[in-house]
């Protein structure tokens, strides 16, 4: 069940943008694995808890085996269940029950992560058992949070993330394909993809809330018009690459469903191969989630939207160093 390694952007004019490395979950080795058992009831209530968006990401209050709160990040563009910081696993002494590969798209390289098994993490009310976490650092956001929220520990519910009402809220029942508001998506690798329409050509965007802008790969942003040239905007580093990122403002519209982006300042990524619709566009929608039918309802009060740069935390030029990055990684573009 893998997931992107997600990227945070800034300005590069004298400051170096904040990088931020969530990760994927590959195949678990069978003498390590942990059985899969049911994470919620069968038929479960509805339970609500606040959202606390940081840097237009959403963030949520958990306990972790009765004990917290603690904060982790809800993202969507995770296919596991949960990543724990080593801080918090050695802190709540989380037993090692396995390992696991994580890998990027760009597909340059992988890792090797140990598995823990947390008996309970409750959210709102609703209670997830015996969830097997990745215990990883959480490369730009140890200092914000204490883990991670995969999509695929909400498969049992029907998820939503209200932005504009700052709560996340978890239901029972089945979603009905009813208009433009609800579009079908995939999910090869546990990540939510859908259709977009840019300039009359039809992509593919990964839904990524603990993701930021709309990021464009190099193939999509060679095929569309720009206001004016895209220039250098930041740096990024995943779980196995570095790179420069530009920016610039499309001259066509972005088209989700009937919703439409007028001119939207977007990223161009040369590392990963999809659209990535991160939280910052995320944030103008409620979005809710039926993972049993692969339905995805966007819900906004208006019909053409904006889409400015994407809020990130700066590191000053005479901040205390972070550590190093891994020397194995490959520089792209």
């Amino acid at each position: 069940m893998p997931a992107p390694g997600k990227v945070g952007f800034g300005s590069s004019a004298g400051l170096a943008g904040a990088l931020v490395l969530l990760v994927c979950v590959c195949d678990v080795p069978a003498q390590n694995a942990v059985q899969p058992s049911p994470s919620v009831p069968e038929k479960p209530a509805a339970y609500t808890a606040p959202l606390e968006l940081i840097h237009d990401k959403p963030y949520v209050s958990v306990m972790v085996n009765g004990r917290g709160p603690f904060r982790f990040l809800v993202d969507t563009g995770t296919g596991g269940q949960a990543l724990i910081s080593p801080a918090l696993a050695d802190e709540l002494a989380l037993p090692v029950v396995g390992h696991a590969r994580l890998m990027d798209p760009s597909g340059l390289g992988d890792q090797r992560a140990e598995i823990v098994r947390v008996h309970s993490l409750t959210i709102g009310g609703a209670e997830f058992a015996e969830i097997k976490a990745i215990r990883h650092r959480l490369y730009g956001e140890e200092e914000i949070c204490q883990g991670v929220l995969g999509f695929t520990l909400f498969k049992n519910y029907l998820f939503t993330l209200d932005y504009p009402g700052r709560r996340i809220v978890l239901t029972s029942g089945a979603m009905d394909q009813d208009d433009g508001s609800v579009l079908t998506f995939r999910m090869p690798d546990g990540v939510p993809i859908v259709p977009l329409r840019i300039d009359g050509q039809h992509v593919e965007a990964q839904v990524d809330s603990g993701g930021t802008g709309l990021s464009l790969p190099d193939p999509v942003a060679a095929r569309v018009k720009f206001l004016s040239t895209p220039v250098e905007f930041g740096r990024g580093e995943s779980l196995s690459t570095r790179f420069q990122i530009r920016a610039a403002r499309l001259r066509p519209d972005v088209r989700l469903g009937h919703y439409a982006f007028k001119q939207a300042f977007v990223e161009i990524n040369p590392a990963f191969p999809l659209v990535n619709l991160g939280s910052t566009p995320l944030q103008q929608f409620v979005v809710t989630f039926d993972q049993a039918k692969m339905l995805l309802r966007f819900y906004s009060k208006q019909k053409t939207l904006h889409l400015d740069a994407s809020p990130a935390p700066l590191e000053l030029n005479n901040e205390p160093k972070r550590e190093a990055s891994d020397r194995k990684l490959v520089p792209v573009g």
